[in-house]
């Protein structure tokens, strides 16, 4: 038997993943979400995107599975683009609103790596505090804790520590 690549596995198990998902939607009734629906939506931020979102990915699974692991921005276009091969019903503008929401909410933040402006629009912060946190990096070194990412001067620890599980050092 021929052997399969490693992308053509992926692309077959991502299928049958899919096709479970669609399976198991299916069976419900339509009047009834599923009961993680209402909780997993609580830990979607209230931004723009978040409408598209539940509206376009939760017609195949629960909103909660869409979040389950960061992704880059690469890796998010790869899964929106995925899931419009599958079938995923949506305007161009609603697939670019959903992936900004994922990119600005759900990947991870390369803090000793980003940019001022990937730091402000990923930490939702000022352009100012964004380049305080560049020049900070620059001069001080690398970031190692959490802690010491709220020591730059104007950022708002609350800012970081709502944020702290998706920094990566």
């Amino acid at each position: 038997m021929k052997t399969m690549s490693r992308s053509s596995r992926t692309v077959l198990m991502s299928g049958a993943v899919f096709l479970a998902a669609t399976l198991a939607a299916g069976s419900r009734p339509a009047a009834q979400a599923p009961p993680a629906a209402a909780a997993a939506q609580d830990r979607f931020p209230e931004t723009t995107g978040k409408a598209a979102l539940l509206k376009v990915c939760s017609n195949c699974h629960t909103a909660e599975s869409v979040i389950q692991t960061l992704r880059t921005r690469q890796e998010w276009t790869d899964v929106v683009d995925q899931m419009s091969r599958y079938g995923a019903e949506a305007s161009d503008q609603e697939f670019d609103q959903i992936l900004a929401y994922l990119v600005k909410h759900f990947s991870p933040i390369r803090i000793n790596k980003a940019t001022a402006k990937d730091l402000e629009s990923t930490l939702d912060i000022p352009a100012s505090v964004a380049e305080a946190i560049v020049a900070y990096r620059a001069e001080k070194g690398d970031f190692k804790t959490v802690d010491e990412v709220a020591k730059v001067p104007g950022l708002e620890a609350a800012k970081v520590d709502a944020r702290k599980a998706r920094l990566v050092f």
